[in-house]
């Protein structure tokens, strides 16, 4: 794959070094992606290699299973954001566009939180399903400890990030830290099966779309029909780099930096005809959200003096159930 692309490789390394010159750096240059296309690519991250080879592993066999056993995780309700969602489940780029109804050529899998905040606040009437129990095949006993530690291991890379964010904002470095101590996160795995007949017109692996939430912490692989970015007016391949992740700011993180960021719309093509086989895909996804009651409003840093916001305030646990609930088909 072509690696030169305006989609940076950063070492995030410095940062989490402690380092207060490191710090600077890193957040340097976090901004300036943010500001140029809102996807970095991020080294020093410190999620052990065997862990990633753990989760990939449980993930391909819990694909691998009978559909049967599958649909005994199935999704529970359209707004419930957890268990297996088949083929053609969703169609991300209705959130967009709602004319897009073709649905996505993948299958998922969604866990939330692995820990559930006091019961008076994960369970008030305005958290919703945000804390929804999270549904586990009986057939891969060990899948549930596997997420967990997976889940805890990115989950730290996201309170990184966020500190990052701040610093590059010229807030405090610690400013988002009460809004994401009880986040409605979410683990989604993906996968792309090699097609087997040609794609109905329109339909991709996944539609063109944002992702709703603050960052999105994505593990792939490099496989023919991949991950593109829309940048200067063409889509462009986004890098695969052994012993990193793929980093994309949200919906969120654009309001709450009034559109000084960017939440860029990006997609999974098909493979090519000729390169149907060996094409199957498998993506590890960590949607990083705020707190249900966070209020999104943007920040004082982003607004000059004298004007209006951009966007009107909305909580998180709102944006995020309008937009989910818009992507899916549910039969």
């Amino acid at each position: 794959m072509n690696l030169h692309t305006t989609v940076p490789v950063i070492d995030i390394s410095p940062y989490r070094s402690g380092d207060p010159i490191g710090k600077v750096e890193v957040a340097a240059q976090v901004d300036a992606a943010c500001r140029d296309i809102g996807f970095l690519v991020i080294s020093g991250h410190g999620v052990p290699p065997q862990l990633i080879d753990e989760v990939n592993d449980v993930t391909r066999r819990f694909f691998d299973l009978d559909l049967d056993q599958k649909l005994a995780v199935g999704r529970p309700a359209p707004d419930v954001s957890r268990g297996y969602v088949g083929m053609e489940g969703e169609s991300v780029g209705r959130a967009r566009d709602v004319n897009a109804v073709v649905g996505d050529l993948n299958e998922s899998f969604i866990v939330g939180p692995m820990d559930i905040p006091e019961p008076a606040y994960a369970y008030a009437p305005e958290a919703g399903n945000h804390f929804a129990p999270n549904l586990w095949p009986d057939a891969l006993p060990e899948m549930e400890a596997i997420y967990r530690r997976y889940y805890e291991a990115v989950d730290g890379v996201a309170v990184d990030l966020m500190r990052i964010f701040a610093l590059a904002l010229g807030m405090q470095e610690h400013f988002f830290d009460p809004m994401v101590d009880k986040t409605i996160s979410r683990l989604r795995v993906r996968n792309y099966p090699a097609p087997l007949t040609d794609p109905v017109p329109g339909q991709l692996r996944a539609g063109a779309h944002s992702d709703y939430g603050t960052l999105t912490i994505l593990l792939t692989e490099d496989r023919p029909g991949g991950l593109q970015v829309w940048s200067d007016d063409a889509w462009e391949d986004v890098p695969i780099v052994p012993g990193t992740f793929i980093v994309n700011i949200g919906d969120l993180m654009e309001r709450w930096t009034n559109d000084q960021w960017v939440s860029t719309l990006h997609r999974v093509v098909n493979p090519p005809a000729d390169a149907f086989s060996g094409s199957r895909r498998q993506s590890i996804v960590y949607f990083h959200n705020p707190n249900y009651d966070a209020e999104i409003r943007a920040i004082e840093t982003c607004v000059e003096d004298g004007s209006e916001p951009l966007h009107e305030p909305v909580t998180s646990g709102e944006y995020l159930h309008r937009l989910f609930t818009a992507s899916q088909n549910y039969v």
